[in-house]
């Protein structure tokens, strides 16, 4: 598995449901390993108040728990929200169902048993539903999350303010030095003033959410980052 998609997942939480008490806990282990927050399960209800707790990116849903359903678990969701990602796992190929499933805008319809080969099809087809040029590892186990103005590893997540994610993807999408004029051009707005100690200011704020000596200062030409 290529590291690369290890690290995009880990920058995302995912909700788990399933009554099956094996397959839970095998689904579970896998999952722990790849996201940044793992929350499980046993049945639609509770799946539904973890969902409004935790607002995770991913729900994986079983269809049929007990006397519940995973889609009228999904139906509800949907009636407010349409950007939540949704995988169903089923050992049913009814029509009807399949039918149901596809109106609920899925990543992914898995038909049980669920293999590793099935889930990490599914868990690609998640990230690819994003905008991967939103998604950026800036070095192993660090992610920018640009949509979500956020940097995090695997202990921390640090939110960035509007100047300091504009200033990141600019560093990323030029891929060299950003000028001090560039700098003052592109961050800065026409109600304030780069003086030299708000940007001094600015700069040390933004190197305390970045990985140590990720960004370099250099002298009287601006910055840039160093990923080696």
């Amino acid at each position: 598995m290529k590291n690369d998609f290890i690290n995009k997942l880990n920058a995302y939480t995912v909700l788990y449901a399933e009554d099956e008490d094996g397959i839970r806990n095998n689904i579970q282990e896998i999952l722990t390993h790849l996201f940044k927050e793992v929350i499980c399960v046993k049945n639609a209800s509770d799946a539904y108040m973890k969902y409004l707790e935790y607002n995770p990116d991913l729900i994986i849903t079983d269809i049929k728990m007990g006397n519940e359903t995973g889609i009228d678990l999904l139906k509800k969701i949907r009636k407010s929200d349409s950007k939540t990602r949704i995988i169903i796992t089923s050992a049913y190929t009814d029509l009807e169902y399949l039918l149901q499933a596809t109106e609920l805008h899925l990543i992914k319809y898995i038909i049980k048993p669920i293999t590793q080969d099935k889930l990490m099809e599914a868990l690609e087809a998640f990230i690819n539903s994003y905008d991967t040029t939103k998604i950026y590892n800036l070095i192993p186990n660090w992610i920018f999350n640009f949509s979500k103005a956020t940097i995090s590893n695997s202990k921390e997540e640090f939110t960035l303010t509007k100047k300091e994610n504009i200033f990141l993807k600019l560093l990323i999408s030029k891929n060299r030095i950003i000028t001090y004029e560039e700098l003052e051009t592109n961050i800065w707005d026409e109600d304030s003033i780069m003086t030299a100690n708000a940007m001094r200011l600015f700069i040390k704020n933004f190197r305390k959410k970045l990985p140590k000596d990720f960004l370099k200062n250099i002298q009287g030409v601006g910055y840039k980052l160093v990923r080696d």
